[in-house]
């Protein structure tokens, strides 16, 4: 599990690009949606980080060398808060990237980040979405690394498989789901998640309440019992 907060150490590299978080409240709650999804699907693997949005420095010394993919996942590090990524620490680089394309970053999009992940960061899977279809053109495409380029992932009954996270990457309207293709089911989102435990906390309670109720019939059949046989007792001692 991810360990508790605690203080930072300077290591001398940003933490801010002074850059927004997300073009719009749509692709930031779908940023985030994301980003707990997966932590959660990865939740007992200590090896495995998610995150977003974060810096991410890929050439040591060099505080401009920089990107901060929407979403991305590392297999093969420590899982743990971090203030930014530095990949000559850490080792290696994202294995997955997904990318929400909007109207500021299109270009930057599909040229200069693809060629960084294909090529200086060595990205397994990229993948782009675009929320509202405005930009990019198909708006949800996929990408797996070939011999060291970047080949289209074919669609797999309307999904986009990832071999990466064993896991399917589905277009639900403005959306962007994980689909398991074990269980055929999607992925809760932690929205989902509150709602089925709270599903799953009314039904114990109605469960146990139930019990209560039975319990208490049982008992009240019990104590009418005990008074019948009480009274029947006292009928027999009188009539001798």
């Amino acid at each position: 599990m991810i360990r508790p907060f605690r203080p930072y150490v300077d290591n001398g590299y940003p933490t801010s690009d002074g850059r927004p978080m997300a073009e719009t409240d749509h692709h930031r709650i779908l940023m985030n949606v994301l980003i707990e999804t997966l932590n959660a699907w990865y939740a007992a693997d200590p090896t495995v980080y998610v995150s977003g949005n974060l810096l991410l420095f890929y050439e040591a010394g060099n505080k401009r060398r920089h990107v901060a993919p929407d979403v991305f996942v590392v297999k093969g590090v420590e899982k743990k808060l971090r203030p930014n990524y530095l990949m000559w620490e850490e080792g290696r680089g994202p294995d997955v990237v997904i990318e929400l394309t909007s109207k500021t970053t299109k270009r930057e999009d599909v040229t200069k980040k693809r060629t960084l992940y294909e090529g200086t960061l060595g990205v397994k899977e990229y993948f782009l979405f675009d929320p509202f279809g405005d930009y990019l053109n198909p708006r949800f495409q996929g990408f797996k690394r070939v011999r060291g380029a970047f080949s289209p992932i074919k669609f797999v009954d309307g999904r986009l498989p990832s071999k990466v996270l064993n896991l399917h990457l589905e277009r639900d309207g403005d959306n962007l789901r994980l689909w398991n293709p074990a269980t055929q089911a999607r992925l809760p989102t932690p929205g989902e998640r509150i709602a089925i435990e709270e599903a799953r906390a009314d039904e114990q309670k109605a469960r146990a309440d139930e019990q209560r109720a039975r319990a208490d019939v049982e008992r009240q059949r019990a104590d009418q019992l005990q008074r019948e046989l009480n009274a029947l007792r006292l009928t027999i001692a009188d009539g001798k």
